[in-house]
């Protein structure tokens, strides 16, 4: 029998949203969002053109029990909003640390949705972890932003590839400590 359980991951409360596990019946607002170029260029791993079934093989990556990265939707549904306004997600590093990263659809810019999202994540921090590091594109100083807003502090330059781009650039690299 195949169902669509909840993976077990917390739901976790934001400030007028929630962050909840990927469900299979997201999969069309996240095709449609992540198929936007705005948004996949700005992400290391969201190709451009989104290809069909792209969005189901996320879901099932983020229900897998053996999954390396916990992958949240941010959900409004119960307040009247979209059921995805955007995803984040915490991938599992060594030594109590963990990768966060997030994107948000382009009608949600500029509203605080990241910025609020993160900030649950981090007091809720669902993985116990000590540090907490994440990269933006040098050419996104919004996503740089939200960082520095949640007291993230800057590392230092690096370079990651795009696959929407189909190349490497550069980034900013930050940190932040939990303990």
């Amino acid at each position: 029998m195949n169902i669509d359980l909840p993976t077990a991951l917390p739901t976790i409360q934001a400030d007028g949203f929630l962050l909840r596990a990927l469900r299979r019946s997201d999969a069309g607002l996240i095709a449609f969002y992540a198929g936007d170029e705005r948004v996949a260029r700005m992400t290391r791993g969201i190709p451009h053109p989104f290809p069909p079934g792209a969005a189901e093989a996320m879901i099932a990556r983020a229900q897998a029990p053996d999954r390396t990265e916990d992958i949240w939707a941010m959900d409004a549904s119960a307040q009247g909003g979209s059921e995805v306004m955007g995803l984040i997600g915490l991938e599992r590093l060594d030594r109590a640390q963990s990768q966060v990263a997030f994107w948000v659809a382009p009608a949600f810019w500029n509203t605080g949705v990241a910025s609020k999202a993160l900030q649950a994540l981090l007091e809720a921090d669902p993985h116990n972890a000590q540090t907490l590091f994440a990269e933006v594109f040098q050419d996104n100083p919004a996503s740089a932003r939200v960082l520095t807003n949640a007291s993230f502090a800057y590392l230092g330059d690096a370079e990651n590839f795009s696959v929407a781009r189909g190349a490497k650039l550069p980034t900013w690299t930050y940190t932040r400590n939990l303990t």
